[in-house]
């Protein structure tokens, strides 16, 4: 499989988060991004940049997205206008997730900004961490892992 046939699997897959998967084709296409419910496919957990900034020991954004890949093993967005980076999650009920203040999940009737496949970044809505398949998502205990270890950092602990 080319690495193009694998792209179009994984954003195939996305789009089926929509009712009509084409709209969020046509959204990537004419406006570089879609907006995708939460909750069928996936979730996703709101970092803030300042969480992910302690959690990873650096505001560089090149070794965040190298940081964020290794530790995360899975597709994360940012939103640079609103400094937040977003892990996208299998799907899992909110109001279990441990770390609702400083990193609130997002699910069910809430929707997410995807970007197109092509936008890396550095500006703007952008991938930080690109899915490598179809389904790939983030490890929820590896997100919890990276909040937990931001609040101690935060709060002076060590790491």
């Amino acid at each position: 499989m080319t690495q193009q046939q694998t792209d179009n699997a994984i954003f195939d897959w996305l789009a089926r988060a929509q009712q009509e998967p084409g709209q969020a084709h046509r959204e990537w296409a004419e406006r570089g991004a879609a907006l995708l419910p939460l909750g069928r496919r996936f979730n996703s957990v709101c970092l803030p940049a300042r969480i992910v900034y302690a959690g990873v020991g650096t505001d560089d954004l090149t070794i965040v997205t190298r940081t964020l890949a290794e530790l995360l093993t899975g597709p994360v967005i940012y939103n640079r206008p609103t400094h937040q980076y977003h892990a996208l999650v299998e799907t899992y009920p909110p109001a279990r997730w441990a770390y609702a203040d400083a990193a609130p999940m997002l699910g069910g009737g809430q929707f997410l900004s995807v970007p197109a496949s092509d936008l890396t970044g550095p500006i703007g809505l952008h991938w930080a961490v690109l899915p490598h398949l179809p389904g790939d998502l983030c490890a929820i205990q590896s997100v919890a892992a990276l909040v937990h270890i931001a609040h101690g950092t935060r709060a002076g602990g060590h790491r």
